[in-house]
This record gives structure tokens, sequence and C-alpha cells, in this order.
């Protein structure tokens, strides 16, 4: 007698998962799901995303898709559904597709995130058959629409944050679950802890849990992650492809900037910007044409930062595309998002915020883009990443103004850029193990769905 065929296989593989007998559903997650069947609920999340529409923080032409009502269809074949909450994590995703694709020529994904502003950070890195939507509040209404629609075969959470009613409505489906780059500190791992039945339920349903680091690994087994399905992975950051690049305003940028020193300042915050603001003006007693180029974290502020270097004698103007930064300019300030691949790709050297205070930002995006990397002292958020960067002197810690402007005057400082390649094998190498850890959970489900016939197998 013949064994099972593939679609008896499928099948046999999802029943599996929704049997799985790790898998609890405890007090809080009960109650949290019953809330997110009520009307009333529902209403309160309407309200609540019309509040933010008015205020800005939701897309006017896209806000229905944070109520499940897609904007693009289904693709045909088998769907990865990829979802990141931070800027960061979005970017870390297209590497990782990226590697996943390279195995499975077309397979097709869905990437969805939170926050407005995610969809124009991702736009220009987005790989081939892959497309963004916004994810819906976790309301089930809501939920049971997103899924009926998008029919992932593979659900991907990026980090930490994951929403209960999505989890367990997917596992419901028999949709095998995994999450990746988890990262969770202290801080995190003790505010989660007063809700440990709701976070143990939920990890129980993943099927894979790939973390950054040892530490992270404990916590979220403490909170009740499964100990054989969570594995140290690195960061998938480490594995990100370059920023989107703007050719032709680079090359016109080169141009107009080919006789004056200038220095980047990426993703800064006010507790950055005072040694910044202290680094560039000890480097305008060396060179009175130096040039920074500050783009701060939360493109918004950028007027109240022209105003803030104008108070130092600092004369500053807003970056504008098609437009030379006069002579008399000391400090330009980007004012959109997006625009960090650009200057990376410009300058020689960059501090990269959030190093003074707050725990540091991501160092492998200039270091992809042959930008030396300076930083200040409070690195938490990667700190083993820059450690790998210290142990090849690939990156640089600066303590004040002082240490900053003699750096940017260090003619030996961009050498650092030619002593990260190790560094980035590392990181090509975690992201394809994650890719190929990804690909078996997608192959224990792999269909073709076709809307008129049903779903059929199809070997990947």
């Amino acid at each position: 007698m013949s064994g099972p065929g593939p679609w008896q296989q499928h099948v046999v593989a999802r029943l599996n998962l929704v049997m799985d007998n790790t898998v609890r559903t405890g007090f809080l997650l009960r109650f949290y799901l019953a809330l997110s069947r009520w009307r009333w609920v529902e209403a309160l999340a309407r309200r609540h995303l019309k509040r933010r529409l008015d205020g800005g923080r939701e897309d006017p032409v896209r806000f229905q898709e944070r109520l499940g009502i897609p904007s693009l269809p289904r693709p045909e074949g088998s769907l990865v559904w990829m979802h990141a909450v931070g800027v960061g994590e979005l970017l870390a995703a297209p590497g990782l597709i990226r590697a996943m694709q390279t195995q499975v020529p077309g397979l097709q994904v869905l990437l969805t995130s939170t926050a407005r502003t995610s969809a124009v950070v991702v736009a220009d890195n987005l790989p081939p058959d892959t497309r963004h939507q916004f994810i819906p509040l976790d309301c089930k209404a809501f939920v049971v629409r997103f899924l009926d629609h998008w029919h992932p075969d593979l659900s991907v959470w990026v980090e930490r944050d994951i929403w209960p009613t999505l989890v367990v409505e997917t596992w419901r489906r028999g949709i095998p679950l995994a999450m990746v780059n988890g990262r969770m500190d202290a801080t995190s791992f003790r505010a989660k802890q007063r809700a440990r039945g709701l976070y143990s339920d939920l990890y129980s349903r993943f099927q894979s849990i790939g973390v950054q680091d040892p530490g992270s690994a404990g916590r979220f087994r403490s909170l009740g992650a499964d100990e054989e399905r969570t594995w140290i992975s690195g960061s998938l950051k480490s594995g990100a492809v370059p920023l989107a690049d703007r050719p032709d305003e680079r090359v016109r940028l080169q141009t107009a900037l080919a006789d004056r020193r200038f220095w980047l300042a990426a993703s800064t915050h006010a507790t950055d910007e005072a040694m910044v603001a202290d680094a560039q003006l000890r480097i305008l007693r060396h060179d009175p044409t130096a040039l920074l180029v500050i783009a701060p974290r939360v493109p918004g502020r950028a007027e109240s930062l022209c105003r803030y270097f104008e108070d130092r004698s600092l004369s500053s103007e807003l970056a504008r595309d098609g437009v030379k930064p006069s002579r008399d300019t000391k400090v330009l300030v980007v004012n959109r998002i997006g625009q960090l691949g650009l200057w990376y790709r410009l300058a020689d050297a960059a501090f990269v915020g959030g190093s003074v205070a707050g725990g540091g930002h991501n160092p492998y995006e200039p270091a992809r883009l042959d930008c030396a990397i300076l930083h200040g002292p409070c690195i938490g958020n990667f700190e083993a990443d820059y450690a790998k960067f210290h142990t090849h002197d690939a990156a640089r810690q600066v303590s004040d103004g002082s240490e900053l402007a003699a750096a940017i005057l260090d003619p030996g400082l961009v050498a650092m850029t030619r002593r990260v390649d190790p560094v980035l094998a590392e990181g090509k190498t975690i992201v394809t193990d994650t890719a190929n850890r990804l690909l078996r959970l997608l192959r224990q489900g792999y269909v073709q769905h076709d809307p008129a016939d049903g779903a059929t197998p199809r070997a990947p």
C-alpha cells in the first residue's frame, strides 16, 4: 500500500500543530480573547484608529488595512506572512526574505508593520514578490478578515512583540508560527513577568523561536518558551541588505560637496546632539568649511533642531532635493525618513546616534555602505554586535565632543571600513541559517492556493 500523498501529509502536519499537547490556554489568554470578540471593544478600536488617523499617525489612503480590509489581492501560490514592529526590524526583514527566495525562487511574501512611517521606509527596500500591508488591530473580526483573505502558509514574527488574537487565530488554522531575531532585556522581562501565564500560552504555540543572545534565550524560556524550540541565532540586522540608494541625488550631492569636508550624525536623539554640536564647533576651528549632516531619529524634529544649532552659532538649513547647501551653512538637517542609504554612501564617517543615552542604533547600516562607525558609550541594544566590530578594530567609541571631533579629523579613520568584512560575513551566515529553518517549517504545509479549485499540494 502506498504511503500518504502530499495533500494528506499537509493535513496531518497542520492537525499536529493544533493538537500539540504542549499548547496551553490559561485564564489571562481566555479573558483577552473574549474581550477581542466583544462589539464594544471593536468600537473602541475603531475610535482609537480614528484618533490616530486625525492625528496623522495612520495612512489616510490605507487605514482600512488596520481593520483587516486588504488593499491588494492575494498572490497565487504559497505565501509567507512576516510581521515586524519597529523600523529597524522591518529593515532586517528584506535580507531574510531574499535568502528564502534564493532557495525557493518566486516565493510570495506578505510583509506587515504597524507604523505609518514604516511603509515609507520599506517601500524602496522591498524584495521581488513581496508586498506590504499594515497589520490589523487585534480584534477578532479584523483578524479573521485578514486571515481569510491572505491564507498564509507560514507566520513569522520579527523580534518580540506579538498580538494574542493574531497568534491564536493563526495557530487555530494550523499555520506554523515562528519568531526570529527575538530579543528581551531585563527590563522587558520584568514587565512581561506580570503576565507570565499569557506569554507562556502564546509562546507555546510557536514551532520555532530564534533569539539574538543567550540572555534573551533564558528569559524567553523563563516565560514559557519551549526549551527545544528556542535557539540562539544572533542578530538578523547583521545580515540585512544595504539601505536603498538614490543614485541621481547622490551624484548631484557628490559634485555639490566635492570641495567640503562633511560628516554624518545618524539617527540622533536630543541626548546625542549636545555632543555632536560641540564636535562640529571644534572641527570648524580646524576646517571652517566643514559641514555636519544630521539625520534625527524622528524627522519631525528637524525644524526645532535647526533652531537648536542656530542658538549655538551653527548656521543650519533643511536638506532639500536639488538644492546645494549654502557655503555659510555649517549644519544640514535631514527632515525625511528613508534618506540614510543616500547619506551613508556619501559620508566617510558617521556617528551612530542613540548611543549617548538610550542603548544605541544599528551599526550594520553604515558598515555595509563603507562608512566608518563612531558611537557613544551607551550601546546596550547592540552590545554584542559592537563587540564584534571592536574585535576587528572596525568601530570607535567616543565619550564627548572633543573625542568625536578628533576622530572625524583623524585621517586614519576611514581605514576601519576595510576591517568590517569578517563581521558582515558572520551576519550573512546568520540570515542563511534562519532562512533554512523557516523553509523547513514552510515545507510542513507548502500548498498552492487556487481560489477556484481550493488548495492543492505543490512541492517547494
